[in-house]
């Protein structure tokens, strides 16, 4: 009689096993240390140099391992669910080509400082530095794009290796750290001891802002005229946005949040100008520009946000910056109050004091600067030109958002023009609800970050906008999709171009679309149905919100909507690269 799976993996693992020795071997050690951290998600793809880890991993029954398709997916996958949940994320890859696959995924975790630990296989010890099958110099190929990272050359030095590994991805400013683990380290054995906590004296990142510098804060917030909080990522990594909203409420000034920071503060709220950039709104840029007061947190004034320095700079404004990390404050623009500590730390006290001295700003000046900020309202930067004929991107994301308003719903989304139109068009209430890759803007990521995340989240909706150009990057997983049951919706903005260089080469390169046209697409109905799913085309406006609709209604099926929308249409307002924050092309009429 034929036995299961599960029996055949119970039968091996009551089998007397060559590593079943008093000590562990590196590879159960390893598997031990990722349970004392909690782990229940590993996402990877096996190889010479792991193999050992993979054995342990069959042994046991606690961690479950995710077969992606290609090492890339696994580190956006486990990027993803970090970013959903907070917590670290883990991938495991093997030596040489595992390693260089998974390296744009660590590059994305690290620009966004996302908390993760990779594993990584290395050829044996002695083979390093022979040019070995399959090796790569892993440490030198991640050095610039990680927190930190380990070459693990004694077995006995592995748990130790990994708490440090940990600890550094999670605390100060979060970021990945790879683990290299030579393939004789995973088999050689070792006591375990797993430390509870562990001290490095050159890693001791400040939580508590300078208390003086916070009274500064508070006296230059409260004298303001025209005060204005700018909010990034920071705030969502450091789970401070209670404390944000807290303090909005409390001073009752005007809010923005960059592409990485939505959610923080309620998109529903009236002193919420939207998102401020390159592709952000009227007032919020305009607000930026013009106000005497800015409290940065969590931000790093970077070229997308604040476009030409020299033109940010020409305005004279005093600047508080709070950041977790030093090295970012003053980096693109030199600020009066610099306050380093983790920014839900630094707003508790920042609220306390405000509270302590009974002193609120004036308001009547208060008043006459929110009318202005109306005013500048009043250009609805974001309405567009609606059609019957023709499906427009924005109208999607529109439907999107009132379909799934009320609902448990994670967007993901690629980079380009649709990840734009999400940022715009679907108001982030929420934090942790809105993942995409900002700063280093890789295209693919949307798919493994949607499955990530439905791991998580099995309950919760996972919405996946993206384009036909990007959703091809790593389309591959959707064959993993099917495997580990995990039923996100992918909502193809298909307009036949690489948007946004389609975009940028009709605005500054004379409408020549050197090779952005995309003229050999697959059938992507086809296409998710031979990997198992439900394929959609929607051609019309009138057919957009049946179609959402029905895959919201299939809750247990991947579905995917090749949503074909307006191959002219491009993202407003826009900053072209060299200009100023307030120097806006509203819509083609500026042109």
């Amino acid at each position: 009689m034929d036995m299961s799976a599960a029996e055949v993996k119970r039968a091996a693992s009551a089998q007397p096993h060559p590593s079943q020795s008093p000590e562990p071997n590196g590879s159960e050690i390893l598997v031990r240390c990722l349970q004392a951290e909690g782990v229940k998600y590993l996402w990877g793809y096996p190889g010479g140099a792991v193999l050992y880890i993979y054995d342990a991993l069959y042994k046991q029954d606690s961690i479950e391992h995710v077969l992606v398709r290609h090492e890339q997916a696994a580190v956006h996958a486990a990027d993803g669910y970090a970013r959903a949940t907070g917590n670290v994320g883990v991938a495991l890859v093997t030596s040489g080509p595992g390693v260089t696959n998974a390296v744009t995924g660590i590059a994305t975790a690290y620009m966004d400082s996302i908390p993760m630990v990779i594993i990584t296989g290395q050829v044996p010890t002695p083979a390093i530095g022979l040019d070995a099958f399959q090796e790569c110099d892993t440490v030198g190929i991640t050095r610039p794009i990680v927190k930190h990272n380990f070459l693990v050359k004694d077995v006995r030095d592995l748990a130790t290796t990994l708490k440090k590994a940990f600890h550094i991805a999670r605390t100060g400013r979060p970021g990945p750290v790879v683990v290299d683990i030579p393939k004789d380290v995973s088999l050689k054995t070792a006591p375990f001891h797993y430390p509870q906590s562990v001290e490095m004296r050159s890693y001791n990142p400040v939580r508590k802002g300078h208390g003086g510098q916070i009274r500064k804060a508070v006296q230059l917030l409260l004298a303001a005229k025209r005060p204005y909080i700018y909010t990034g990522g920071g705030v969502i990594l450091g789970n401070a946005a209670a404390e944000l909203r807290e303090l909005v409420d409390l001073l009752g000034v005007p809010c923005t949040n960059t592409l990485m920071g939505l959610g923080a503060f309620p998109a529903s709220d009236p002193k919420f100008l939207g998102m401020l950039g390159m592709h952000g709104t009227y007032e919020a840029n305009m607000t930026m520009q013009n106000c005497d007061v800015l409290l940065a947190v969590g931000a790093r004034f970077d070229d997308r946000v604040i476009g030409n320095p020299k033109h940010f700079a020409s305005v004279e404004r005093k600047i508080v910056h709070i950041d977790i990390d030093p090295s970012s404050i003053s980096k693109r623009v030199k600020v009066d109050i610099p306050i380093v500590g983790d920014v839900k730390d630094v707003l508790q006290e920042l609220i306390a004091q405000i509270k302590e001295s009974q002193a609120r700003p004036d308001v009547q000046v208060l008043s006459q600067w929110w009318g202005q900020i109306n005013e500048w309202r009043k250009r609805e930067c974001l309405r567009y030109k609606g059609s019957n004929d023709v499906i427009k991107p924005q109208y999607v994301v529109e439907k999107l958002w009132e379909l799934t308003k009320n609902r448990d719903t994670y967007i993901t989304s690629d980079v380009g023009q649709h990840q734009m139109w999400a940022a715009q068009y679907y108001p982030f209430n929420e934090p942790r609800r809105w993942i995409n890759s900002g700063g280093l803007g890789t295209m693919g990521v949307g798919l493994p970050y949607a499955m990530g995340i439905k791991l998580a989240k099995p309950d919760s909706d996972v919405f996946c906008i993206t384009g036909e150009g990007s959703i091809q990057m790593c389309i591959q997983e959707l064959s993993t999709c099917l495997q580990y049951k995990t039923p996100v919706k992918i909502v193809s903005l298909n307009n036949r171009y690489l948007g946004m260089v389609r975009q940028w080469q009709q605005l500054d390169y004379g409408g020549r679309y050197s090779h952005s046209y995309m003229d050999a697409l697959p059938d992507f109905v086809k296409l998710a149905e031979a990997y198992g799913h439900v394929g959609l085309l929607v051609e019309k406006p009138g057919d957009v919100e049946g179609a959402l609709r029905e895959a919201i209604k299939l809750k247990d099926r991947t579905v995917f909507l090749d949503v074909r929308t307006d191959p002219t249409e491009n993202v407003w307002p826009m900053v072209q690269a060299g200009k100023g924050i307030s120097e806006m092309l509203l819509g083609s009429e500026d042109l």
